[in-house]
């Protein structure tokens, strides 16, 4: 059994949009990670974002 989707190429996210999709979601990831390293009483590096 085929998956039609796979051959609908219109549908498709281009490359760019992904990968900016996934910059955000690490950039997310890694926020979270430093609040709680924070709150264990870690240092978060400088440079390293903290929303």
């Amino acid at each position: 059994m085929k998956d039609s989707a796979l051959d609908d190429t219109d549908s498709r996210l281009q490359p760019e949009v992904i990968a900016q999709e996934i910059v955000q979601d690490l950039q997310g990831a890694l926020s979270e990670f430093a609040i709680t390293a924070e709150a264990l009483g870690g240092e978060i590096p400088a440079g390293a974002e903290v929303e």
